[in-house]
């Protein structure tokens, strides 16, 4: 069983920066694949990040590349996500998930879920 727990969200304005963690308990973080949803208002939750358990294969969706970076440091059970030149569009409910496989951009690959923070971009 693994717990998450997000934080960092917040208000920003577009082209500046924010730093999310997600915290997970347990003993085997180290073995999941990590990754990131979004989820805005009337809108599926989709793929933004995913970082293998080695913390050296990514994944990102097309949108946030060369804007977004996923980290992880095993030794705190802790992933990141820094958020670069925000834009308005990148507004959503960002959630932190776990799974045992490498099929990151599926979201029903993910046993584990965090509670999600709230990132807004204004224009």
């Amino acid at each position: 069983q693994v717990q998450l727990v997000e934080s960092g969200g917040g208000l920003v304005q577009a082209g500046g920066s924010l730093r999310l963690s997600c915290a997970a308990s347990g003993r085997t973080f180290s073995t999941y694949t990590m990754g990131w949803f979004c989820q805005a208002p009337g809108k599926e939750r989709e793929f933004v990040a995913a970082i293998m358990w080695n913390g050296v294969t990514t994944d990102y969706v097309e949108s946030v590349k060369g804007r977004f970076t996923i980290s992880r440091d095993n030794n705190k059970n802790t992933q990141y996500l820094q958020m670069d030149s925000l834009k308005p569009e990148d507004t959503a409910v960002y959630y932190c998930a776990a799974s045992n496989i490498w099929s990151p951009r599926s979201r029903y690959q993910y046993a584990y879920w965090g509670q999600g923070t709230q990132v807004t971009v204004s224009s």
